[in-house]
């Protein structure tokens, strides 16, 4: 493995590590209503879990409600059942063969408790990052000790690995802060 190899697979997985952040981020609600709310909502579908998406169409009647329209009329009551014991702490209406599920209005101490699952979330993807700038480095390491590069070239590549997890923590610090402003805004 070169520098270049082991430059490339840690850039790549430390955005991997940023895509997964956006992922866990978007599933933490904010008080108004969005489609891909209920997208990890698994609903028991023919003996398999299948995601609600697969199974309804999920559309926006307003800011604070959503519609549920399920392909089958006898999946009503599975879907229903799914979003309400699911974690979202959502309550939705059978509305004859659509579900209508309206979102709470989130209270300032649920607003505080979401801050702090969000900063969770960004310090959890912090750890990861610089879990991989430590496997790059010892993979540098590796080839110094097998005298395939020189000191002063695994010095270099420490620099430009350290860069690379600066600028993600930075780009994780940036998103983390960015969701918190969106949860604290009523």
């Amino acid at each position: 493995m070169s520098v270049a190899d082991i430059k490339k697979s840690a850039e790549s997985r430390m955005s991997k590590s940023i895509e997964t952040l956006k992922v866990n981020l978007s599933k933490i609600r904010t008080g108004r209503a969005h489609t891909g709310i209920l997208d990890h909502v698994q609903v028991e579908y023919y003996g398999s879990p299948v995601p609600v998406g697969q199974v309804a169409n999920v559309n926006l009647v307003d800011a604070r409600t959503l519609n549920v329209q399920p392909y089958e009329k006898q999946m009503a009551g599975p879907i229903e059942k799914a979003i309400r014991e699911s974690d979202l702490g959502l309550n939705p209406v059978s509305m004859g063969e659509s579900i209508r599920v309206p979102m709470p209005a989130l209270t300032e101490e649920r607003r505080r408790d979401l801050t702090k699952v969000v900063r969770n979330e960004g310090e959890d993807a912090k750890i990861a990052v610089r879990n991989l700038r430590r496997e790059a480095n010892d993979a540098l390491k590796k080839l110094v000790k097998d005298k395939s590069i020189s000191e002063d070239d695994e010095r270099r590549a420490q620099d430009d690995v350290q860069k690379l997890t600066d600028r993600c923590v930075a780009d994780i610090d940036k998103m983390v802060t960015q969701k918190e402003a969106e949860i604290m805004t009523v």
